[in-house]
């Protein structure tokens, strides 16, 4: 329940740096970071650093907080990203990216293995230098319902939101005007990172028309809308058996959501619809796998069992089957 020894720093384009001191040395089961803002809604941080539920792996999660002091039936949809900074090699980092319905019942999403603890611990690699393991997560919060806990006006003094996004509202001036410090690319029309460009190509290749009835002319909500839907296809190219039913949940709703703006997903909800019955399917045929390996075991039991009876038979026939001697007899 410590927070540990820590420093934490914020930063722009929705990050926030988590660094934990003495990584090593810590004694606690979990830590939380200090509550930070993103988007107008408060948030902390929640490490196990010696794993969770019993997986040897350090466990990460994104957690509302102060929920108490929102008002009832509350809910907020964001994507997030959650890194653990490799200081040698910022490529070897280890990220993992979801979205999630945030409410009174779910108030954190995150990964139970972000990363094994040997390679966290590994001398030389990078995770863990002069003792210090630091941490980034970046929030993009997509649609609020009820209040948010920063007004609009404070939480830019202190911490400029990059979006602001209402499912129910198309007015362009919902997002606040501030210049993307990351490198981006004009693609179609739409500004993507370096790193999106191959993946947003292709997706215009195969479907010309996809955006052709996109309404918001905003470039950060262009982005943003394309991040989700970036972010969905990468979800549902991940393996049926790896999918929650709450990731099929958020998936179904991530596509009304960008459908709203005017991307026409004919041939994406096809494919979510043949991952859920795939899903369907795996889990089905995993049932009916746990069932005959039960069925299986049964047998090699019985065969165990019928084995030791023939053995008993065989001996029991063996001894009986001896002829009397002359001896014997006489």
């Amino acid at each position: 329940m410590e927070s540990g020894e820590v420093d934490y720093k914020k930063e722009v384009d929705n990050k926030y740096t988590w660094v934990i001191k003495n990584f090593s040395s810590l004694q606690y089961d979990k830590m939380y970071s200090e509550p930070f803002v993103i988007d107008g809604c408060k948030w902390h941080l929640l490490a196990y650093p010696k794993g969770n539920k019993f997986n040897n792996s350090l466990s990460l999660y994104l957690v509302v907080d102060d929920s108490r002091a929102l008002p009832s039936g509350w809910k907020r949809y964001a994507q997030f990203s959650l890194t653990i900074v490799n200081q040698l090699a910022e490529n070897l980092s280890q990220r993992g990216e979801k979205q999630h319905w945030f409410n009174q019942r779910n108030l954190g999403s995150g990964f139970t293995s972000m990363i094994p603890l040997p390679n966290l611990h590994a001398k030389h690699g990078g995770f863990l230098v002069n003792g210090e393991v630091k941490i980034v997560v970046e929030i993009d919060v997509l649609e609020v319902i009820g209040k948010l806990d920063v007004s609009e006006e404070s939480d830019q003094e202190a911490n400029p939101p990059l979006k602001r996004i209402k499912l129910d509202d198309d007015n362009d001036d919902l997002l606040n005007e501030t210049s993307l410090t990351k490198e981006s690319i004009d693609v179609n029309g739409f500004q993507v990172l370096p790193s999106q460009v191959e993946s947003v190509k292709c997706i215009f290749e195969r479907h010309p028309d996809f955006a052709s009835r996109f309404r918001p002319k905003n470039r950060h909500l262009k982005s943003t809308y394309m991040t989700v839907l970036l972010g969905l296809i990468k979800t549902l190219c991940q393996l049926p058996d790896e999918l929650s039913d709450d990731d099929m949940d958020e998936a179904s709703v991530a596509v009304s959501y960008v459908e709203k703006g005017g991307f026409k997903l004919d041939w994406l909800e096809k494919k979510l619809a043949e991952v859920k019955a795939k899903k369907k399917k795996v889990e089905t045929s995993k049932a009916r796998l746990k069932q005959t390996e039960e069925e299986l075991h049964r047998l090699n039991q019985r065969c165990l069992d019928l084995k030791a009876v023939l053995e008993k038979e065989n001996a029991d026939v063996s001894k009986a089957n001896v002829p009397l001697s002359f001896d014997d007899i006489v």
